[in-house]
C-alpha cells in the first residue's frame, strides 16, 4: 500500500498552506504585540507629565521677586512661578510643546538682588505629542467663574485672570500603527489663587 505521487503532492500543499498560515498569524501577533506595548508605554508617559504638571501649577504662587504667579498663559505654553526642589527659593516653570516634545524648562533665581535670567534646565515630560499637527490646543484657561459648562478664556489670556488651567495631550508613536491617537487630558486649579 503506497501513495502516489499525487497523493503526496497535494499533502505537500496542504501542509504549506497550513505553514504559511500558522506563519503569518504569528507574525501578525508579534506585530500586533509591539504595537499595544508602544501604547501603552505613550499612555503611562503620558499619565506622568500630567501627574508633573498638574503637582506644579497646583504650587504656584508669587515669584521670589514679587512677580504674579502665572507669568504668561497661551495654547502651547504656560510659564508660573513654584517650588520644585523644596529649597527656599521659587522657580520660573515652563511647560511647552516644542515640535513633537512636551517639556518642562526651569530657571532658579539666582544674583543679588534675586533674578531669572540663568539658564533654563529642560526636561521632556512626554514625546509623540500630535497636538500641533491635528490643531489642538495643549492648554486652556478658565477664570473664577468656571463652574464646568463655561467656554475657556480666548487668546491673548490675561494671566491674571486665570484660575484653572486644563492639559490636553494627544500622543501618537506611530500613525501609520496605531488607530487613534491617545489622549490625556487633566483640569488642575492653581490653588493659591483661589477667591474665598
Amino acid at each position: 500500500m503506497g501513495f502516489s505521487l499525487l497523493e503526496v503532492i497535494i499533502v505537500i500543499a496542504i501542509v504549506s498552506l497550513l505553514v504559511s498560515g500558522l506563519t503569518a498569524l504569528v507574525i501578525y501577533s508579534f506585530r500586533y504585540n509591539a504595537v499595544i506595548w508602544e501604547q501603552l508605554k505613550t499612555q503611562n508617559e503620558g499619565r506622568q507629565a500630567l501627574q508633573k504638571v498638574v503637582d506644579i501649577v497646583r504650587r504656584a504662587e508669587s515669584s521670589n521677586i514679587g512677580s504674579f504667579a502665572l507669568e504668561s498663559a497661551s495654547s502651547t505654553t504656560l510659564v508660573l512661578y513654584a517650588n520644585v526642589d523644596g529649597d527656599a527659593y521659587r522657580e520660573r516653570v515652563r511647560f511647552y510643546l516644542a515640535g513633537t516634545d512636551f517639556k518642562m524648562g526651569v530657571i532658579k533665581p539666582s544674583g543679588t538682588p534675586l533674578a531669572y535670567e540663568g539658564e533654563e534646565t529642560e526636561k521632556i515630560l512626554a514625546s509623540d505629542v500630535v497636538n500641533l499637527t491635528k490643531d489642538e490646543p495643549v492648554f486652556l484657561y478658565y477664570d473664577e467663574d468656571y463652574t464646568g459648562s463655561e467656554g475657556a478664556l480666548i487668546e491673548p489670556i490675561e494671566a491674571a485672570n486665570v484660575r484653572s488651567v486644563r492639559l490636553h495631550l494627544e500622543l501618537e508613536k506611530d500613525p501609520t500603527e496605531t488607530p487613534v491617537p491617545l489622549q490625556v487630558e487633566t483640569l488642575v486649579q492653581v490653588r493659591n489663587l483661589k477667591q474665598t
